[in-house]
């Protein structure tokens, strides 16, 4: 099934973007498809993790980086162990270079040099992680450095219309899933969301089969689904509570939906 979610991401408390181990290090570990507005560095330093992003697959090996861009939809597929580190940039950092419409896009250019990229990027980590005196000055040094190289020789300033009317409409659809991500727990039906945000159901259904593919109730319950497996593979609560719990209307509907999405029962996956 083709799913995609929009990922909300907060920055490290101390810094200005998020920095950490890609989270699937430990091998056998699909992220699916999704999107977020935040600008984007997967750097490989041991192993290999896939990468799928319109329509084409990406092998990522040990000293490679990939830049993922705001608005982009990719997934991510790690079968094997890995250390990756992860670089999110919030996209405000690039007000000012934005071609339109607070776009920008980067992909690598003629001179554009990913192991000069490479370089800073593990070296940031690097002073993070190590956390000596005065760190955070030189981690900061080194971060405006990685967005010197971004902006002078991986921007493109050709404009994509195309691209740039439907990073908004993504933009626009963010709002909208940050919103379910923060209120899944409550009864939220087509009707009552189109209303906070100013749509009729018919135009806000129209906007998630458009954008990414997926009726509004079966992405509302991917996200249900998301938070119940966690609860699921704890195993502090029973199969009701914890559709209960998570915004299924009973124990039998989170077991449907669960099936349709894992293949098997709830209850057999708690065994297994």
């Amino acid at each position: 099934m083709d799913k995609r979610q929009h990922e909300l991401v907060l920055p490290n408390k101390d810094l200005p973007f998020k920095l950490f181990l890609f989270e699937g290090g430990d091998g056998n570990y699909i992220r699916e498809r999704h999107w977020h507005r935040s600008v984007e560095i997967f750097a490989v330093t041991e192993g290999e993790i896939r990468f799928f992003r319109g329509g084409e697959r990406t092998i990522l090996k040990a000293g490679e980086l990939l830049l993922i861009n705001s608005n982009e939809v990719h997934s991510v597929m790690a079968p094997t162990p890995n250390t990756t580190i992860v670089l999110q940039i919030p996209l405000g950092t690039f007000e000012g270079y934005f071609t339109e419409e607070r776009y920008i896009r980067f992909a690598p250019t003629k001179g554009a040099d990913d192991e000069a990229l490479m370089t800073v990027l593990k070296k940031l980590y690097r002073t993070y992680q190590a956390g000596e005196e005065g760190y955070l000055l030189k981690v900061l040094s080194d971060y405006y450095r990685l967005l010197y190289i971004l902006v002078t020789e991986y921007r493109e300033k050709a404009v994509d219309k195309e691209e740039v009317n439907r990073n908004k409409k993504l933009n626009r659809l963010a709002k909208i899933t940050d919103y379910l991500r923060d209120h899944y727990q409550q009864e939220l039906s087509l009707e009552k969301v189109a209303q906070i945000f100013g749509y009729s159901p018919t135009y806000l259904s129209h906007m998630f089969r458009e954008s990414i593919d997926i009726s509004y109730k079966m992405y509302l319950q991917e996200i249900r689904l998301e938070y119940a497996l966690g609860d699921l593979e704890k195993g502090e609560l029973t199969l009701s509570e914890i559709a209960d719990k998570h915004g299924f209307a009973s124990g039998k509907s989170f077991a449907k939906v669960f099936k349709r999405r894992y293949g098997i029962l709830p209850s057999e996956y708690r065994k297994k």
